[in-house]
């Protein structure tokens, strides 16, 4: 009788280890997940009460697993020592585990802000826990996403509000890779078992598209998905850190726009490296983006989020 295979996740609730979850399950995993709150029980999934600053939770959910996925992390935070406290520490403390419980593969979420650490308190974070990763003497393999859409997403649903009345507010003129979340989370998955070519790599994947998207041909793309046609309003750097402090003020905690999200936009070129996409004959992107766009907006509309 083959053995089943466990995976350690964190980050298993949110918008990627969603997508995650169900891909693991149709692979033939078992995941050993962290979660904050109860969850639904589940033959594929035994889910674990903790955090990232629990280090008994984090040794409990990696206990004979044969591999770690690391997604949890902090994406929107008032202050440097919260992403310093998600994104750093909460690193350290997932490779301790991982350590003590004799995992030797480690597959870590990252993000392409890592490529430009100056630009933002996330961005800095996020490279600081990349450092922590790559001298841990683990087998590991690093993944840093660009721009992820895709049904249940919130971090671009008010761009696609937007898109709705037929406006697209942008930052300054630029180019973006993004990427389906459920392209995404193939790739995690095939990432799994221990890879020679994968292994002490870092991968950017996106949706194929060569040089990436220009902002205004995104915008004009998620209009398509809409059935609109899109005007795009391009803002100068000092309106759009201006508009972060004004979103912080009037959504707070909930702000989609924050002052170190600001600066972040505000750079002219979020596309990935060509050379570090992963390898074909291990993952190819298949969800072409206007499609994925449309579904995506549509599943908005189903589930009553396009107010």
């Amino acid at each position: 009788m083959t053995q089943q295979r466990v995976i350690a996740i964190t980050g298993a609730t949110g918008f990627v280890g969603t997508a995650v979850i169900r891909r693991l399950a149709e692979a033939g995993w078992h995941a050993r997940a962290l979660t904050r709150r109860e969850q639904p029980e589940s033959d594929r999934v035994t889910w674990v009460n903790g955090s990232l600053d629990d280090p008994a939770s984090l040794i409990e959910i990696c206990d004979g697993a044969d591999c770690i996925l690391h997604i949890a992390g902090i994406v929107n935070a008032p202050s440097a020592a919260d992403f310093e406290a998600g994104n750093v520490t909460g690193t350290a403390n997932v490779i301790a585990a991982a350590k003590a419980a004799g995992v030797g593969r480690f597959i870590h979420v990252s993000s392409l802000s890592a490529k430009q650490p100056k630009l933002s308190l996330y961005g800095a974070s996020k490279m600081r826990g990349e450092r922590l990763v790559t001298t841990s003497l683990l087998d590991w393999t690093i993944v840093r996403p660009p721009g992820i859409y895709g049904p249940g997403d919130t971090e671009m649903l008010d761009v696609f509000r937007l898109a709705a009345k037929g406006v697209a507010l942008l930052p300054p003129r630029g180019k973006i890779s993004v990427i389906h979340v459920d392209d995404l989370a193939r790739l995690l998955v095939a990432l799994l078992p221990v890879h020679e070519d994968a292994a002490t790599q870092i991968y950017e994947p996106d949706d194929g598209r060569p040089g990436g998207w220009t902002h205004s041909g995104f915008a004009r793309a998620i209009g398509w998905g809409m059935g609109k046609r899109v005007s795009a309003l391009h803002a100068p750097r000092p309106l759009l850190l201006l508009a972060g402090y004004g979103d912080r003020l009037l959504r707070g905690s909930k702000a989609k726009l924050t002052p170190d999200r600001a600066r972040y936009l505000a750079h002219r070129d979020w596309t990935v490296d060509p050379l570090r996409r992963p390898p074909p004959a291990l993952w190819q992107p298949l969800i072409g983006t206007r499609e994925g766009l449309r579904d995506t907006a549509r599943w908005y509309r189903a589930n009553g989020w396009m107010k």
